[in-house]
């Protein structure tokens, strides 16, 4: 290295004004309690607070002023996954009695219990013709997976969200890990392109804690023996072997707690509130 700095070159016509340079900004990853901002990617975007665009891996973390951060939202939000027939339905009843006489909620919070699709009154007609559209008129698979985030952008914005930052509690029956295990794995769509819908259609928004309801394929289609099926439900057994695999991988991937499905329901029950116990006393 030089033994004494360069000495200054010629003045220009710009001197003295904030120049642009090229560099790179590095950034701590998202705090812990900052649900609302997305994790860096390598292909993100985001706009920082001060409103300019900030591309790739810059992003604003600075309390108060990033709109997810935990000082501007104070309530939880609980997502319960699984296969078709896992029991979900059935536990998020339980929960919705449990919750608020856990001690776990602070005193004033509701209890908002949701699904998707069809969690807002947009959300219901895209339901509609995402479940019960005759064959000849239903969605192609493209079409299929941007309905789906329709769905969730008008949920998180209208419903979740709003929740959220009165600081209320959030219960959903399947959030953006179904669409990754049924669009990405069972349809075979590019996971990386959902994963992107994923975030705009949330902006960045995640769950406090997800919970997978792990049953086997043949238990799920034991349990749904007679009922009549939705056209995703009717898709047959290769199907949901594939979305199976995918919310297996997905729990890995995204520390998901899982529950054995297969047990009696109140086993089911007793896990799921120490999971909830667990994660967020």
């Amino acid at each position: 290295q030089p033994s004494r700095s360069p000495q200054p070159g010629p003045p220009h016509s710009g001197e003295g004004a904030a120049e642009p340079f090229l560099g790179l900004r590095l950034q701590p990853h998202r705090s812990p309690g900052c649900r609302g901002c997305p994790s860096p990617q390598p292909w993100g975007a985001a706009l920082a607070s001060s409103g300019g665009a900030a591309d790739g891996l810059e992003f604003d973390h600075r309390g108060d002023e990033c709109p997810g951060s935990s000082l501007a939202m104070n309530g939880r939000f609980i997502v319960l996954e699984g296969i078709d027939g896992c029991g979900k339905t059935t536990q998020i009843r339980h929960l919705v009695e449990w919750l608020p006489s856990s001690g776990l909620m602070p005193k004033g919070a509701a209890l908002v219990c949701t699904r998707e699709p069809g969690g807002t009154p947009l959300g219901r007609s895209i339901r509609e013709l995402l479940l019960h559209t005759a064959d000849q008129e239903a969605p192609a698979p493209t079409a299929e997976l941007l309905l789906y985030a329709a769905d969730r952008a008008q949920h998180v914005e209208t419903l979740i969200r709003p929740a959220l930052e009165r600081g209320d509690w959030v219960i959903s029956d399947r959030f953006a890990g179904s669409t990754l295990a049924y669009q990405g794995y069972g349809r075979g769509l590019n996971c990386d392109l959902i994963q992107r819908l994923e975030q705009i259609a949330t902006t960045g928004l995640q769950p406090d804690l997800t919970l997978w309801l792990s049953l086997s394929i043949q238990d799920s289609l034991q349990r749904r023996l007679g009922d009549k099926q939705d056209r995703i439900e009717a898709e047959g057994a290769a199907f949901l072997e594939r979305v199976a695999q995918g919310f297996a991988q997905l729990a890995q991937q995204r520390a998901w707690c899982c529950v054995a499905a297969d047990q009696s329901a109140g086993a089911v029950r007793a896990a799921l509130e120490h999971q909830i116990r667990e994660h967020l006393a």
